[in-house]
């Protein structure tokens, strides 16, 4: 499953795909037959990524993509509008170990709703790339791609240091 690039905002029903980024944000697209585009102020928004959502677990939290997977396999989703009971029972059989205390009925809900719009998408059956083990190949490709962004982080810390040693001196 590949859920990289979808995400859920908050203020805003349904699911987004991130397009671009941008200074202040993310040009995101909805998911549904509107195709509505949003750009999305991460100062006044919140995005949560749904490959990096989990769900309160009783020993330890359990991945939304696992109970993604685990909802394709049963054999009926219940109706997001379905009772509290109904849904408690369903989410026992997808996920027996969530913590029944901490899930509320409303994130049930909105669980569902979200299979319910990504499970007719092809990315939905798609293998998801961060799971496959790199190549012998691509693996010193991405040892060599994360060098320059070790150097530029050493580079931004650099200037720092005068700027401060000016300020230091201007107050004596």
């Amino acid at each position: 499953m590949n859920l990289q690039g979808i995400v859920a905002v908050s203020g805003k029903p349904g699911l987004w795909r991130a397009l671009a980024q941008n200074k202040t944000g993310y040009i995101l697209e909805s998911l549904d037959a509107q195709k509505t585009k949003l750009v999305a102020n991460l100062s006044t928004s919140k995005l949560a990524a749904l490959h990096e959502i989990t769900i309160f677990g009783l020993e330890e939290d359990i991945k939304l993509i696992d109970v993604f997977e685990r909802m394709k396999a049963s054999s009926g989703v219940p109706d997001a509008k379905a009772d509290g009971k109904k849904l408690r029972d369903f989410f026992r059989e997808v996920s027996p170990d969530h913590d029944e205390e901490k899930v509320y009925s409303s994130d049930m809900k909105k669980i569902i709703n979200w299979y319910q719009i990504l499970k007719d998408l092809p990315l939905f059956n798609e293998a998801d790339p961060a799971a496959a083990a790199p190549d012998a190949e691509t693996a010193p490709i991405a040892e060599e791609a994360a060098k320059p962004v070790e150097a530029a982080a050493t580079e931004e810390a650099t200037p720092a240091k005068p700027k401060a040693k000016k300020a230091a001196a201007k107050k004596t």
